[in-house]
């Protein structure tokens, strides 16, 4: 299956979710819906409402409940993005300039703080506590894991179990509270939210270590973004954290320096050192054991269309350009 063949699976549900987005930015400050449209329109591949609608399919209970809750997963992701690149100073995403780049900082954090409100208010309409629940505690990991990663900046000395706590907040919960969320709120019995709230978790560690991995070897053009981003930021990403672990001591120092300045002055000697000490392929068989115990989960589930999307997503996931 690719990207297109799962899509497929939910024509008609990703119709609604489109319908229902737009309907939804509505607002009676015109500089609301332009920022909005412009940051929902801009590209995105909508993983997080598609594992939603797919969560729900694979259980064969699809209805307008499921295409809400998409709705609000994709709100809150979009109120990230916003509030992400503001912090960032990031200018271009998913081949385009960035809102804040388009129309300032100041509008940018407003208009998240605007799709995280709305977002709430779409969640108290589905009248369901045990969801209100996960998606409240989610929306405070991540901003913890935002916080995190800020406070990580230009340290050189992260471990490994701390870019573990990093993506698990920032990537990792909303993927959980997608597919987990999704369970609790069509009645599935514990055991099957628990396997849905993994898969979700270990498909969103996974999403994120690839991520990292295209920072050093992607294609910036099929990214739609600046390859290096995460080194000039001065970022500590696994690639970076299985380097300094194993390699010489001159190599240690160069990257150790390369995070300490930022910038990409050194990329050309990160890069043949990273690939030289195997830390792209570590990073990579990291992601695929997340991706296997994600995987695993899956076997809870009827065989479907759905459950057949969701196998494939997991290994279209780390196996992307983009």
């Amino acid at each position: 299956m690719q990207m297109q063949d799962i899509l497929n699976v939910v024509e008609n549900e990703f119709n609604d979710l489109n319908t229902l987005i737009h309907a939804q930015l509505e607002s009676r400050v015109p500089l609301v819906e332009k920022v909005a449209e412009y940051i929902i329109n801009s590209g995105g591949k909508r993983i997080r409402p598609l594992l939603v609608i797919l969560t729900a399919k694979a259980f064969n209970q699809c209805d307008e409940r499921a295409v809400k809750l998409a709705t609000v997963i994709e709100f809150l992701h979009t109120a990230t993005l916003l509030h992400d690149d503001v912090v960032d100073t990031s200018d271009l995403r998913r081949g385009n300039p960035t809102a804040n780049a388009m129309f300032g900082n100041a509008p940018s954090v407003l208009v998240g703080d605007f799709l995280y409100s709305r977002s709430f208010e779409m969640l108290v309409e589905l009248s369901c506590i045990p969801v209100m629940t996960i998606l409240a505690k989610a929306t405070g990991i991540i901003a913890e894991g935002e916080v995190l990663q800020l406070t990580n900046v230009r340290n050189p000395d992260i471990t490994e179990q701390q870019y573990m706590d990093v993506i698990q907040g920032k990537t990792a919960m909303l993927f959980e509270a997608a597919t987990g969320g999704m369970a609790r709120l069509i009645g599935r019995s514990p055991k099957e939210c628990e396997a849905m709230r993994i898969y979700g978790q270990q498909l969103g560690l996974a999403f994120q270590m690839a991520d990292d991995v295209l920072d050093y070897e992607g294609d910036a053009e099929a990214m739609g973004k600046n390859v290096g981003d995460d080194l000039a930021e001065g970022k500590t990403t696994l690639p970076l954290i299985h380097a300094i672990k194993h390699g010489s001591d001159e190599q240690k120092k160069l990257i150790r320096s390369a995070i300490r300045k930022g910038g990409l002055n050194d990329m050309s000697e990160v890069l043949s050192i990273v690939h030289e000490l195997n830390s792209i392929e570590y990073t990579q068989q990291k992601a695929q054991e997340c991706i296997d115990r994600a995987l695993e989960q899956l076997k809870i589930l009827p065989e479907s269309p759905a459950r057949s999307a969701l196998e494939a997503l997991a290994l279209l996931a780390i196996n992307r350009k983009n």
